[in-house]
């Protein structure tokens, strides 16, 4: 039951700021391996995105992606909280008796890491949905997915920098979000990047430290509230099941 509430408290969470993820993907897509000046910037900030977004797209371009981000909410926030509350029942989170801010950290780490390692298909079909937009920024699947071509190597790369984002938001984030979304050749291989070093180095040496942190305010705003929705969402669900 743990894992259920937990994972319906990340889902009613990411109801409201599924835009703000939206935004910051198209962000960290913008100018991808390309230096500062060389292209236009469709997106000057969190806000500006917003509204272009709503402008171009329409208003229910801010939502897109919102079935597999409510999935992935649910398998990814539903494991850690879930994991977290059933150690802390556990006695893992103490040391007789009191509660032990080392363990405490240990333990809610390994649960975001195994939540984030499980969850991670489904990030890469939200990314994928995330990215698509009549102003074209990062590869445009066209919601083909689910071929083996086309997501199997992102998948496999973006699980390494997935699992990163549990410890630091930016600039894994990043890094993460390019390799689900990159291309692939006929042989299944990344056409951008080999790996996560590689993504690493390519990013910082066509767009310097720069290209580590865009979409750095829309993650921050989306974070802020995400996460105090969580938790309120996720007390209140408790509170009501013990009833």
């Amino acid at each position: 039951m743990d894992f259920l509430l937990a994972g319906l408290a990340a889902c009613g969470a990411c109801l409201f700021t599924n835009p703000l993820e939206v935004v910051k993907t198209r962000m960290q897509l913008q100018g991808e391996l390309r230096g500062r000046g060389s292209y236009r910037l469709h997106y000057r900030n969190a806000f500006h995105a917003t509204y272009t977004i709503w402008k171009v797209d329409g208003l229910a371009a801010l939502q897109k992606g919102l079935l597999p981000a409510l999935l992935y909410q649910f398998g990814m926030n539903g494991i850690r909280l879930g994991s977290y509350s059933l150690l802390e029942r556990s006695g893992y989170t103490s040391t007789q008796g009191r509660n032990s801010g080392v363990k405490s950290i240990v333990s809610g780490a390994l649960a975001g890491v195994a939540g984030a390692f499980l969850a991670s298909p489904i990030y890469l079909v939200k990314t994928h949905l995330q990215a698509q937009s009549t102003i074209a920024v990062g590869h445009q699947y066209q919601h083909q997915v689910f071929k083996p071509d086309s997501w199997l190597v992102s998948l496999t790369s973006g699980m390494v920098s997935s699992i990163f984002v549990v410890f630091a938001m930016t600039p894994f984030d990043v890094i993460s979000t390019r390799l689900y979304n990159q291309p692939v050749d006929h042989q299944g291989k990344g056409v951008f990047y080999r790996g996560y070093l590689d993504c690493f180095t390519k990013t910082v040496r066509k767009e310097g430290l720069h290209g580590l942190y865009k979409g750095t305010g829309a993650s921050y705003f989306r974070v802020g509230p995400h996460t105090i929705l969580s938790l309120f969402f996720w007390e209140e669900l408790r509170k009501f099941y013990r009833k």
